[in-house]
């Protein structure tokens, strides 16, 4: 791994098709009433706005990290990328999807579906751990060490 540069999509396909499809078949779901006992209709409106918030942090965190950083030529030049929304989150990317998946499921005010960003979040946690961390440990050792001891993997934390 030393020598050869990291894949550009890592396991990033795999989780988005999973959380997409577990997030449309939420959605037509709950949109045919089978989980019609879980919805907070008092709250709807409530949630239609942070959903919508969070989806468009979502893109923008997206936009920055794909386009604004260029992150596949990062990628290619084989560089430990630890500035802009890398200095905020190691995978900028996964998060991004995390919100607009989350904040769609939370438009759905439903208590049902609210469960499913957690199973996105500890499904995304194993997934890096057992591989994209694992290889970024190996071509970049205690550069990568230090990086994981400031910044967090998917949500944010802020040290001082």
């Amino acid at each position: 791994m030393k020598n050869k540069h990291l894949p550009v999509f890592g396991i990033g396909p795999i989780y988005v098709i999973c959380c997409l499809i577990l997030t449309f078949l939420g959605i037509v779901s709950r949109n045919i009433g089978f989980l019609k006992n879980g919805n907070m209709d008092k709250l709807k409106y409530i949630a239609i706005m942070i959903g919508i918030g969070l989806i468009l942090i979502g893109i923008i965190l997206w936009i920055y990290a794909v386009v604004v950083q260029r992150i596949s030529d990062e990628i290619k030049s084989g560089k430990l990328v630890t500035t802009g929304a890398y200095a905020i989150v190691r995978n900028p990317i996964y998060s991004a999807f995390f919100l607009i998946f989350t904040g769609s499921l939370i438009m759905t005010y439903n208590v049902y579906l609210f469960m499913l960003p957690l199973v996105f979040y500890f499904s995304l946690t194993i997934l890096l751990k057992m591989t994209e961390e694992k290889w970024l440990l190996e071509k970049f050792g205690v550069d990568y060490q230090q990086y994981c001891k400031k910044v967090n993997r998917v949500i944010p934390w802020w040290t001082k």
